[in-house]
Order: structure tokens, then C-alpha cells, then sequence
């Protein structure tokens, strides 16, 4: 910020405090001095999340190939943000407002595996609920909001402030044009990597459901399936979802 940074005296400041206040809020900064020495600098108010995306704009290990930040880093901007995050690889995604066709595909899903479910130990949950996923190996996790997922170890799973820190059986994504890659290659190999056992991608555009079984961290079986047909999971007996209810709207 060397080009837009105006150095003052501490009387100069008093004198036209409201001047500078508005050099500040116009994305400059003011630093002030006291018998000439630099004593305070007055810079603008951001939220933690725009602090990063600001580093992370103008740092030149981002142009050369992604600006990370450690995860206390990511967990200390989000405690403090209301924004919705990931925090995949390393690094923040910010997660945009759902369609009402992706808000619809939620609905008829929870509400199938809510009745499938009903009188049994496992329980589904639908985004915002945040799953740290550790992955095979690294110490490091990957912090994702699955559209909906199964959790089976809620008694053990659950921290002493509610939050669940287990694993999911299943996890769900539902596509969007911003959120595509995304799903159907990070997360599908930070589900994979982290032992859940079963991961479904559902194509609002295509209308196709994509459902992949993980066993020893690899992908064991999958199956692309579109309306007229069912889907039947591979983790729990007797789950079956017909296609065509999936996408009713």
C-alpha cells in the first residue's frame, strides 16, 4: 500500500481528524507521527475474509499456483465470518446461495432418507453442517458442507460444543455450474481418502444421479443412473430411491 499511504503528524491529525478518516474509508491508509517518530497507522476496517481474499489477490505464491492458509488460520476467519466456507486444500471456498431446483433436490432426499432411517441409529443432516474430513495420511483436514449426509457415529462423534467431528457413510453433492469441478474431483477424493464409504453426485442439468462405493480408500464400484431408473445404495440395505422423485420440483 506504499502509493496510498499518507504520513502525518499527531497535530495535523487532530485538526482535520474527519479529512483523513475519509482517506481511510476511500482504501488508503494514514500513519501518524509523535515527536517524528511513527507512533499509530490508520488503515481501513475489513472482516477477516476480506483480509484474505485481499492477501490472497496480491500474493505472488497464488499467481504460482494457490495462496494457503494453515487450518487455525482458516478456523480463526471462520469463527469470526457469518459467510458460508470450505476449507478444501489448503485453501477457502466460499459457497454461494443454492437455486430453488438444488433447494427441491434437498428436500425430496432428505426426506426419503429421513423415512428410510426412521426408527434406526444413523441420522441425515442437510447443509449448513460442517464435516472435518481427515484424510488418509495427513494430518490436516479438509472442512466441507455435504448437501446432505448419513451419520452413523453420533454417539462417540459429537464434541462437548455439539459439533460433529465423526466420518459420514454417506455423503451427498448436488451440481452447480460454480461448484462442479469442485464436487466431482476434491471432493470426491477428499471422501474417498477420508473413509467414507459412499458418495452420490446428483446432475440437476443432466438429470443423472452419479453413485460411487469407496473400500480401502479407492473407488470400488459406481453407477450413473437417470429417470425410470433406482437408486440403491451400496452401504445400506434396503435404501432405494426411485430417480424421477429426486428431481420432482
Amino acid at each position: 500500500m506504499e502509493d496510498s499511504t499518507m504520513v502525518i503528524t499527531a497535530t495535523e491529525l487532530k485538526a482535520n481528524l474527519g479529512k483523513y478518516l475519509d482517506y481511510v474509508i476511500g482504501d488508503s491508509e494514514v500513519v501518524v507521527t509523535k515527536n517524528g517518530k511513527k507512533a499509530v497507522r490508520l488503515t481501513p476496517y475489513i472482516t477477516e475474509i476480506e483480509r484474505y481474499f485481499a492477501v490472497k489477490e496480491k500474493a505472488h505464491d497464488y499467481v504460482y499456483g494457490g495462496k494457503k492458509v494453515s487450518y487455525e488460520e482458516f478456523m480463526e476467519i471462520y469463527e469470526k465470518s457469518e459467510l458460508r466456507m470450505e476449507y478444501i486444500n489448503g485453501e477457502i471456498i466460499l459457497l454461494a446461495s443454492p437455486s430453488t431446483f438444488h433447494q427441491d433436490i434437498s428436500g425430496n432426499m432428505y426426506v426419503q432418507l429421513r423415512t428410510y432411517l426412521e426408527g434406526k441409529k444413523c441420522k441425515v443432516f442437510y447443509a449448513p453442517f460442517d464435516v472435518h474430513f481427515y484424510k488418509k495420511d495427513l494430518k490436516t483436514p479438509d472442512v466441507m458442507q455435504p448437501d446432505l449426509l448419513i451419520a452413523c457415529d453420533l454417539e462417540t462423534a459429537v464434541n462437548e460444543k455439539g459439533r460433529y467431528m465423526g466420518t459420514p457413510v454417506l455423503c451427498i453433492e448436488i451440481l452447480s455450474k460454480s461448484t462442479r469441478t469442485k464436487d466431482m474431483v476434491d471432493k470426491l477424493n477428499t471422501y474417498m481418502l477420508s473413509g467414507v464409504r459412499e458418495f452420490w453426485i446428483v446432475d440437476p442439468d443432466k438429470r443423472l444421479v452419479m453413485a460411487y462405493s469407496f473400500e480401502e480408500f479407492n473407488i470400488d464400484e459406481y453407477i450413473t443412473l437417470k429417470p425410470g431408473d433406482t437408486l440403491r445404495s451400496f452401504a445400506f440395505d434396503g435404501l432405494a430411491i426411485p430417480v424421477d422423485k429426486i428431481f420432482q420440483s
